[in-house]
């Protein structure tokens, strides 16, 4: 016997991947989708497994997230994006975890789609906190790529690995650097900047080294390449966006 668990999703026009999503752990004991105006297919899908859904404006990803997870009837939380989907096995080793759970969470191992191929089986997986006890983890206030956190105990389910369709093309991929960048600009002229200039130069070299070699990147083959790149780009485009506002604010341009 296991804990009860309840599925968390937010959606928005995800007609092309919800289907997917919702299969993959259509097992759980109630599935719970928070929308916030889909004009699609999206709650008809819902509907199909049989969802409670929920209708809310966009407030942003941590509170719209929070907002969810608060209205789940079980304490034990599985929360994915609407464009993830549990991987084969990944049903056996959680149903296993919350037969009794003696930690407050679980970090799930996330395959990413590169454009278009998958992570290869050696590459070093990010995990992420998916599942959890939502009345001991809440989503913390970090204005892009929020998610859930706890200062209790948490341990990593290798089994459990979830998979995320979320970059099909190099354009996408562009797309989203150019708007998370942005987004993390008040965040980071918020914090100390001290040595600006040398991460805006040096880090990004460093990260794709951590990201290429670190992280085996390099047996994606060329789109491990590509993504490594990108990835770097990004770090550099935070720091330069940064010091782009810095310099409108001192001469006085808007």
């Amino acid at each position: 016997m296991r804990e009860p668990l309840s599925l968390v999703v937010t959606t928005l026009n995800n007609a092309a991947t919800l289907t997917r999503c919702l299969a993959s752990a259509a097992w759980a004991d109630e599935i719970v989708v928070l929308d916030s105006g889909s004009t699609d297919a999206t709650l008809a899908i819902a509907a199909e497994f049989n969802a409670r859904v929920f209708h809310e404006s966009f407030k942003g990803y941590a509170a719209q997230k929070q907002s969810a997870i608060d209205k789940a009837r079980h304490r034990w939380v599985l929360l994915l994006d609407a464009d993830e989907a549990l991987a084969e096995g990944a049903r056996a080793a959680i149903e296993a975890a919350l037969a009794a759970p003696q930690v407050a969470g679980f970090r799930l191992p996330r395959r990413e789609q590169v454009f278009w191929t998958f992570n290869h089986p050696g590459v070093r997986l990010n995990t992420h906190l998916r599942l959890f006890d939502r009345d001991r983890v809440r989503m913390n206030a970090v204005p892009v790529h929020a998610a859930p956190e706890t200062r209790e105990a948490t341990t990593t389910l290798r089994a459990a690995v979830f998979m995320h369709y979320g970059e099909p093309d190099i354009a996408t991929k562009v797309a989203k650097i150019n708007a998370y960048s942005s987004g993390l600009v008040a965040h980071k002229r918020g914090r100390r900047r001290r040595f600006m200039a040398a991460r805006l130069v040096l880090y990004p070299y460093v990260f794709f080294l951590r990201q290429y070699f670190g992280k085996r990147w390099f047996l994606d083959g060329w789109a491990g390449f590509i993504n490594a790149v990108s990835a770097a780009y990004y770090v550099f485009l935070k720091y330069a966006k940064v010091l782009e506002k810095d310099r409108e604010e001192t001469s006085g341009e808007k």
